[in-house]
């Protein structure tokens, strides 16, 4: 493929006009995806795979989905918090997920929803913003990658796909934070929460946020809300990741068990004994002497 093509197949730029042969054997060209053979594409998807609570009931396909992911802006710069576990339903399909999408040195994103729609279009992000450096010869910014991001998601409206994502980094105007979802909704703001468990973790957040704090105060707590969250949300636990992102980029500051770190905090206390085991070691001890 000529480099012309390749950076020309930016998220307003997919060729829908080549017909998919949906016989038992067929081909997709580098810029097509494989669509349903029906007339209405989009009624079909939003009729079958409908990915909203309350409106899936008679579906094929349910997104049965739960996480907790957090990201705040503080002097510092940001710190990204979230769970590891996916979950199908009541049942716990993985505790080692990767909800941190790494896409490049500065930029970073959430996954919260479907994980295959998460991982597919954040990686999908990292080739167009790779392609705008190569392009412009500079750092895309993070407004400018959500707004790519969020056009992406626009273009597939209705479709079924779930996706709620925090999109964050460090650019020429300092730290910046975003949250896109899968209705194009694209929102610049300062505390974000996603998944099952944000409420928890809002309640945490909304109590110690500063934007005053220090590191270790903001990683303790991005760490502490993921606890209290994944302690209350039985679709969130595992592994808490937290990331900082600062002026030189993103790094991993600290991963560990959620119910280890709960129990460090919070250990269980020694119940008294029962006054019948009391009064039976009180009777061995007579007898014995």
């Amino acid at each position: 493929m000529a480099t012309f093509d390749i950076l020309n197949i930016g998220s307003a730029k997919w060729d829908r006009s080549h017909p998919v042969n949906f016989s038992s054997e067929f081909s997709v060209g580098d810029n097509e995806f494989m669509l349903p053979a029906v007339e209405n594409r989009a009624e079909f998807c939003r009729n079958n795979f409908n990915a909203e609570k309350g409106m899936d009931q008679d579906r094929e396909l349910k997104f049965m989905k739960g996480t907790t992911t957090l990201a705040f802006k503080y002097n510092g710069g940001v710190i990204v918090s979230v769970d590891s576990r996916a979950t199908q339903g009541n049942y716990i399909a993985s505790n080692s997920v990767k909800k941190v999408i790494e896409i490049n040195p500065f930029l970073l994103g959430t996954m919260a929803g479907g994980a295959a729609d998460c991982s597919y279009w954040e990686r999908d992000l990292g080739r167009q913003c790779r392609i705008y450096e190569l392009r412009n010869k500079e750092r895309i910014s993070v407004a400018a990658a959500s707004k790519l991001l969020a056009n992406t998601m626009y273009q597939y409206r209705g479709y079924g796909l779930s996706m709620g994502t925090m999109i964050t980094g460090w650019d020429k105007t300092g730290p910046q934070l975003y949250y896109v979802d899968n209705d194009a909704t694209r929102i610049h703001g300062d505390i974000f929460s996603v998944g099952s468990g944000s409420t928890y973790a809002y309640g945490v957040l909304d109590n110690y946020y500063r934007k005053d704090l220090t590191f270790e105060e903001a990683v303790e707590l991005g760490k502490r809300a993921i606890m209290h969250a994944t302690h209350r949300d039985a679709m969130s636990g595992g592994i808490n990741n937290v990331y900082h992102v600062g002026e030189a980029g993103w790094t991993k500051v600290w991963s560990g068990d959620v119910n280890e770190e709960y129990y460090r905090h919070y250990p269980i206390a020694t119940l008294p004994p029962a006054p019948e085991a009391v009064a039976g070691a009180m009777e061995e001890k007579r007898m014995e002497l």
